[in-house]
């Protein structure tokens, strides 16, 4: 728009104004006021308009003023004079109003907007612009860098690198610091006579109406060292020679003070704990703990001293065991080492009779000791202690029987015969009537609680009964084992789903001489060669072995049939050459008559 045309726009607003009247009839007063806030905030860069509305003379004259100097002036019928330095920013609208283009912080100020006629009552009105710039990357810092506790003061400050703080508010471990003029200036924080609690996290909160920024620091009170402590774990009157403990020297202090040890005027560890292991009675004495702030140079020190006396070593051992040909107990008790020697007595089985690290009473076993709990009571200066013991006749058992092929090809069977009883049982062994010895076909652990039975026939072993008694001097268990051949006692066959794959799975009695089984099956060829590299040679009315399991086996898997055609399976026991009596015959297939395509038969 030309100068002209800007002219001729606030010439037609003010001939508006005149015909208002005159059509009106009425005697024409100033009539201001604004239109919007008279508090207006702006951000840098932005366009903002201080808005105006006036009416009731004809060809006023208008002014608008920056605190008391005119920026803009308008007479009726000739174009705005402006102040030439603000010319780019500030432009008078045909209403008045005053538009800040790209405003600047320089325009933050009061603005007056005043209308002048002869012979009428001038009237204003006044508004106030705030613009603001957004705050931008605040820091804080400490002066001085290091706070000691007990000096004058210390201040936080901030700094930034654009912006204008509308409001600032301090925290203190997220709580608002009330401050003053004591302890707050134009960007700082002032904290007089500093002490340890005021260590935390300090902010600061800056605000204005287009944004605000929270920044923090952490500060520490540095102080000490003071009230120094040493503690001893485990905490005692005295220490045993062997024993291991920690000394830890503890002193208050920021930052955390260092520690030196002294023993025997000789630096001995800069460690906070002082690890004593397997200590002898020439390690004790004082021990000078030194603490040091390395920051303030202060220093604090405290001794311990450390008694150390000899202890019986390990802890006491009781325990019963027969005498007399398996006839009377011997309770035993002993804790060994140690000056003086532990003085030792079982209480309950005579008070009477003590000795000195080593105790030993012989009693006649009966019925009443059987299960029945003695303490043995140890006294030492540096120390009490116990140990317990019990004797019982040995438990109801049941032996085991395990059958293995030695090198030499020879059947070993092993029976065990297990009691749990204190003291430990011994076994006696008999075959009928008589005892067992060692020898070649017989052989007996040296716990006696194991018999091996060696021999190449298992015929041998047949019909053979064997008796196992376990006794100690408060009673004894016997046990019959009566051996018997290579058998099975139960067996069941489990196909898959669609009857190419079955699980053939057999039980053994318990005292029966097994070395291995053959599977064996009746029925046409199988598929394809199974798993076993067994394969049969053409369709056969009798049973043929298909594959062979150890022992310890008691299941097999057969692969490879087909569903359309019938099988039949059994499982023989073996002992080496021996074969024992087949199991059950187990069918899979469809059957001639029977509908049912897993049967037994």
């Amino acid at each position: 728009m030309t100068k002209v045309d800007k002219t001729k726009r606030f010439s037609e607003v003010f001939l508006f104004l005149l015909l208002s009247c005159t059509f009106q009839g009425t005697h024409c007063e100033l009539v201001l006021s604004p239109t919007g806030h008279t508090v207006v905030n702006a951000e840098v860069g932005r366009n903002v308009t201080l808005a105006v509305s006036f009416s009731g003379a004809t060809d006023p004259v208008v002014a608008w003023f920056m605190k008391d100097v005119p920026v803009i002036t308008w007479t009726f019928g000739s174009s705005p004079i402006i102040d030439g330095k603000k010319t780019n920013v500030l432009r008078l609208e045909p209403n008045g109003s005053l538009t800040f283009v790209n405003v600047s912080l320089e325009f933050s100020s009061n603005y007056t907007f005043e209308i002048t006629k002869a012979g009428l009552k001038q009237v204003s009105t006044t508004f106030t612009l705030n613009v603001f710039e957004i705050i931008q990357n605040v820091t804080l810092r400490s002066e001085p860098d290091l706070v000691i506790e007990g000096t004058d003061r210390f201040m936080l400050e901030y700094s930034m690198s654009q912006g204008v703080v509308q409001q600032q508010t301090w925290f203190y471990n997220g709580r608002e610091i009330q401050t003053n003029s004591n302890n707050s200036k134009d960007k700082s924080l002032v904290i007089l006579r500093p002490t340890r609690s005021d260590t935390g996290q300090y902010s600061v909160f800056l605000t204005n109406p287009f944004g605000s920024v929270t920044t923090y620091m952490n500060v520490t009170v540095l102080y000490g060292p003071e009230d120094p402590k040493i503690q001893a774990r485990p905490a005692q009157p005295f220490y045993v020679s062997g024993d291991s403990l920690l000394l830890s020297c503890l002193g208050e202090g920021s930052p955390k003070p260092s520690i030196e040890w002294i023993f025997g005027g000789q630096n001995i560890s800069r460690s906070a704990i002082l690890n004593l292991t397997n200590v002898k009675t020439g390690q004790g004495g004082d021990y000078t703990c030194m603490l040091l702030n390395e920051l303030t140079k202060n220093q604090s020190q405290i001794s311990f001293t450390l008694d150390v006396y000899e202890r019986p070593s390990e802890n006491p051992l009781c325990s019963v065991q027969s005498v007399n040909n398996n006839v009377d107990l011997q309770y035993h008790c002993q804790w060994s080492g140690g000056t003086p020697q532990a003085r030792l007595f079982f209480p309950e089985l005579d008070n009477s009779k003590s000795g000195l690290g080593n105790l030993s009473l012989t009693v006649n076993a009966s019925e009443n000791l059987d299960g029945r709990t003695f303490m043995c009571l140890t006294e030492h200066p540096i120390e009490k202690n116990k140990c317990n013991i019990t004797a019982s006749s040995p438990l109801k058992f049941l032996p085991t029987v395990q059958t293995t092929v030695n090198f030499a090809g020879k059947i070993v069977v092993s029976i065990h015969c297990v009691s749990e009883a204190s003291p430990s049982a011994v076994v006696l062994w008999s075959r009928g009537s008589e005892a067992v010895t060692n020898g070649t076909t017989h052989q007996i652990s040296s716990d006696t609680t194991q018999l091996q039975i060696r021999d190449y026939n298992v015929s041998n072993f047949l019909l053979q009964n064997y008796t196992c008694t376990c006794k100690n001097p408060l009673g004894g268990q016997r046990r019959e084992i009566q051996l018997r051949g290579p058998s099975i006692s139960n067996s069941n066959l489990f196909p898959n789903q669609d009857g190419t794959i079955l699980t053939l799975t057999w039980e053994v009695p318990p005292y029966s001489v097994v070395t291995g089984f053959d599977i064996q099956m009746k029925g046409p060829d199988l598929q394809s060669k199974n798993r076993y590299d067994a394969q049969s040679k053409g369709k056969s009315n009798g049973f043929q072995t298909i594959q062979w399991k150890p022992g310890s086996a008691r299941s097999a898997d057969i692969f490879d049939l087909n569903p359309k055609l019938t099988y039949r399976f059994q499982v023989i026991p073996k002992a080496l050459r021996t074969d024992g009596e087949p199991s059950e015959v187990h069918r899979i297939g469809p059957g001639n008559t029977n509908t049912n395509r897993f049967n037994s038969s």
